[in-house]
């Protein structure tokens, strides 16, 4: 074996080596049972349709400091950075289908060892940040133990204690992100005008107005009086649920008081408000979403529900014996179970797009996966379990191109980035309630309405029917077709409040603060000896999963309890990823808008004193 000159003597050459180790892995048999499938290799009828995708869908470029010329891709002239596409070779992005080697496994070289990883390699996917020499822990109790030579914008945020409530500037010329991850300038304008949205708001993304997450802080009552264990509330378990806002508290109640009564019938006036507030609310969705019409806008339980209500009507009424489902290695269990049941029901056959060890979907595999038998592609837009942002524009366009539906998992995306279904192009979208600053027990099933139209319903009732004699029922079009029943109106009429509330901050705004606080707390919980951070993808939401070594995670989480800082532990219903990345359970801290530097610092400084 040939060895390289830039390695020291005697040391084999780590291409020759990863060729041998992935020769190797494709020759083992499948890790699934039964019908499930993990190999592309295993559907060779796939390889056309993969090469024909693969060359003729333009694919956005991973904007990165060295250049697209370096990738082998060619920026489009006269685009702006953020919308250039690569032309020429039609593959996906080195950095998203990549060649079966992560990036972390390349910084590491051979050493690498995937259930013993090392935690502080450099990592070029934090960006922004170009932090000075790092102040080590020392003995005895600290405030701020992480001074260190921070960007303008970091330095406002992490003064001494005590901090005044101070704005977060934004930057006007933030670092081009890909395309999927961001919408480009232009795509924020047209959101603006489905949305309802002012372009005065639109700025915050491209040099505007301050974003002060103090301030925001303070409309969240929970967050300014509650205390944990003597000490004030840290909410970093936004990922299950996110705190409330005074406005939707307020709302809510308010309807109790004044509204409350059925809808779509009755004469008095008390319905009429009913009706009018929750009705309001399905067009807040509408814009919210981007989709065209209010009938596309379904009421349902949260994702959970959205996701078993498409595959108990949608599925039973169009899917064989042979046909195809193709989900991802990320996704929740509730866009698992309602397909695998649905696959055993039925004799389907359920194949998992792979993902890399960063936790990245590798697209040419996903290419492979696509065949003439595939009717339904199920996939997260951002992962529960590691943050990563999926290439969603990429996975719909190949899933359209080859006959299939799609049906996004919104739940953990719509309150960190802009969504616009029909930019997506997206057959079904869903998302809960309760993780945009809404009420549990109301969410949302976006559907085409030509579709929905011709999807039988999933319940029966009243308020879905047109008419009903014992030899014929007639039902009514969408959305009523598939909201049977007295439905959650006070929580829905408080989900459009919240949409008020996130709408007027600025998604944008959101997205760009949200994206620094995570580099911020990434490259600090780096230095932590022992930690692991599962899932480094360079796109991601606000998503910190991690193993410290030494310590069970029930036992870090009982650490940060006691400094009153809420984290959640366990396999936050994604056992199949967490097991991917070779554990069963993680630590998993989550971000939102009204989370500050002064928080982490407190994550931080607490995983450093048990550590030590």
């Amino acid at each position: 074996m040939s060895t390289n000159t830039n390695q020291p003597p005697g040391l084999p050459d780590v291409a020759q080596l990863q060729q041998l180790a992935n020769a190797f892995f494709r020759a083992l048999p499948g890790e699934a049972p039964g019908a499930v499938s993990l190999q592309p290799e295993d559907h060779p009828i796939a390889s056309g349709m993969a090469e024909t995708l693969a060359n003729s869908i333009q694919l956005p470029v991973f904007w990165e400091d060295a250049g697209a010329a370096s990738s082998g891709y060619t920026a489009v002239a006269g685009k702006a950075p953020q919308q250039q596409y690569a032309t020429g070779a039609g593959r996906a992005p080195v950095a998203v289908a990549g060649s079966g080697a992560s990036p972390s496994y390349l910084q590491q070289g051979n050493s690498f060892n995937i259930k013993e990883p090392a935690t502080s390699f450099p990592d070029n996917n934090l960006r922004n940040i170009t932090p000075g020499a790092a102040k080590a822990p020392h003995s005895g109790e600290w405030e701020n133990p992480f001074q260190f030579d921070l960007p303008p914008f970091f330095q406002q945020q992490h003064s001494s204690q005590p901090r005044v409530p101070v704005s977060f500037p934004l930057a006007a010329a933030p670092t081009p992100p890909p395309s999927f991850y961001f919408l480009n300038e232009q795509q924020f304008a047209n959101y603006g005008t489905t949305s309802g949205v002012q372009p005065s708001q639109l700025k915050h993304a491209f040099g505007g107005p301050a974003f002060d997450a103090y301030a925001i802080r303070n409309d969240f009552p929970i967050l300014v009086k509650e205390k944990v264990n003597g000490k004030s509330l840290v909410w970093l378990d936004n990922a299950a649920t996110t705190q409330k806002p005074q406005l939707v508290i307020d709302r809510i109640s308010s309807f109790y008081q004044h509204e409350n009564s059925n809808i779509h019938r009755a004469a008095h006036e008390l319905a009429a408000r009913a009706t009018d507030a929750y009705e309001a609310a399905r067009e807040k969705v509408r814009a919210f979403l981007g989709a065209r019409s209010a009938n596309e806008i379904i009421f349902v339980r949260g994702a959970t529900e959205a996701i078993n209500l498409v595959a108990q009507s949608w599925g039973e009424q169009h899917l064989a014996p042979g046909d195809e489902i193709i989900v991802s290695h990320l996704e929740h269990h509730a866009n698992i179970v309602p397909w695998k049941r649905l696959a055993d029901k039925k004799g389907l056959t359920l194949k998992v797009i792979p993902v890399d060890d960063d936790g990245q979907i590798l697209l040419d595999a996903y290419a492979k996966l696509l065949t003439p038998k595939t009717r339904l592609v199920a996939f997260t837009q951002v992962s529960n379990a590691l943050g990563t942002v999926t290439p969603a524009q990429q996975i719909i366009a190949m899933a359209h191109a080859a006959g299939a539906k799609v049906l996004v998992d919104g739940a953990q995306s719509v309150s960190h980035i802009p969504v616009n279904v029909q930019a997506l192009d997206a057959d079904w979208f869903a998302f809960s309630g309760h993780k945009v600053f809404g009420p549990t027990g109301i969410g949302v099933l976006y559907g085409k309405e030509h579709l929905l139209n011709a999807t039988e319903p999933w319940q029966g009732g009243g308020n879905m029917i047109k008419d009903v004699t014992f030899e014929e029922i007639q039902y009514h079009p969408a959305p009523n077709r598939f909201e049977a029943g007295t439905g959650n109106i006070a929580d829905a009429v408080g989900l459009g409040a919240a949409i008020d509330y996130v709408t007027k901050i600025g998604l944008p705004a959101i997205n760009q603060y949200e994206h620094w606080l995570l580099e911020y707390a990434t490259y600090h919980m780096k230095q932590i000896p022992g930690l692991r951070l599962i899932g480094t993808a360079p796109d991601k939401a606000s998503v910190l999963s991690f193993n410290l070594k030494g310590h069970s995670n029930d036992e870090v989480g009982k650490a940060l309890n006691k400094e009153g800082i809420a984290v959640r532990t366990g396999h936050h219903c994604a056992q199949p990823i967490l097991r991917r990345m070779g554990v069963e359970t993680s630590v998993r801290p989550s971000l939102a808008f009204y989370n500050t530097c002064e928080d982490v610092d407190r994550l931080v400084s607490t995983l450093w004193r048990l550590v030590k």
